[in-house]
Order: structure tokens, then C-alpha cells, then sequence
């Protein structure tokens, strides 16, 4: 419970924030997220890293890669996306990828998924936090995935 209230504590924080303007002239958006996934009654820490090329002003294409240890009753899940971004305006990204999610345990399986996301890129520097929300649709269910990325765009 405090993850999730430290993590929402710094997601106003970043909204509040007076300093974020647009990184028009960077391309490259590597980042590292730290969050949390539910599904059903169960919500667990997530982890991972994500990119995105931006090609223009409103489009971009990226890769997704995350990992929830103790999810599936502690099988451990795996989560790879590649998404299309649209930004109708500046620092706001929004998504839609597919990829798959892999089980793992005493019978390991891969599923396949559809994932829509949001996010809002507030830059201060060489670097940025990106608060990101997303749904993924997998065989009837959906996950939810909240956090925040910590970005460095170049």
C-alpha cells in the first residue's frame, strides 16, 4: 500500500511540475519502469524497460519488455509489446501494441495480448518521468498496468 501511495504521490508531483516542455528535437526514448499489474484480486510489483523511436511529430513505434516475479500465483510473467504511438500533442503518448505474455511454472505457456496505454512525458533536463497506464487483453481477461517510467531521451 505505501508503494502504490509513494507512486501516486509522484505522479502529482510530476503533473504539478512547472518545468516539463516538449522534446521535439530527440528521437530516441529509452526508459525504465517501475509499477504494478492487476489482474482479478491480485496486484504485484512490475518491472522493466521500454523504447520508443519517434519518426515524427505525432507518431512513433516502440518496444515494451516487463517482468512480474511474483504473478500467476508466483509463476513469474513475462510481457513483450511492440505498440504504435500516436501524440495528438505534445508530450502525450497513447498506444496500441501487440505482443504476448509468457507464464512460467510447472507448465509454462505463452498467450497472446493486445495492449492500449497512455502517457504524458514530463521532461526536466536530460531526463524525464512518464507516468504510463495501460490495459492489456489477454484470452478474455484484462491486466492492468500503472507506474511510471523514468526516461532519458536523445
Amino acid at each position: 500500500m505505501k508503494s502504490i501511495l509513494m507512486l501516486i504521490i509522484i505522479s502529482l508531483l510530476a503533473m504539478c511540475a512547472n518545468q516539463a516542455f516538449a522534446a521535439s528535437d530527440k528521437q530516441h526514448f529509452p526508459g525504465i519502469f517501475l509499477g504494478y499489474t492487476h489482474v482479478g484480486n491480485n496486484t504485484e510489483f512490475t518491472y522493466g524497460i521500454e523504447y520508443e523511436y519517434k519518426f515524427s511529430t505525432h507518431w512513433g513505434a516502440g518496444l515494451v519488455y516487463e517482468e512480474t516475479d511474483d504473478g500467476h500465483y508466483g509463476d513469474g510473467i513475462t510481457v513483450k509489446v511492440a505498440s504504435l504511438f500516436y501524440h495528438p500533442y505534445s508530450n502525450l503518448r497513447l498506444g496500441l501494441g501487440i505482443g504476448n505474455e509468457k507464464i512460467g511454472g510447472a507448465h509454462p505457456h505463452k498467450e497472446d495480448l493486445i495492449r492500449l496505454s497512455a502517457s504524458y512525458e514530463y521532461l526536466f533536463g536530460d531526463f524525464g518521468l512518464a507516468p504510463v497506464l495501460a490495459v492489456d487483453f489477454i484470452d478474455g481477461e484484462e491486466a492492468y498496468v500503472m507506474g511510471i517510467a523514468i526516461i532519458r531521451p536523445f
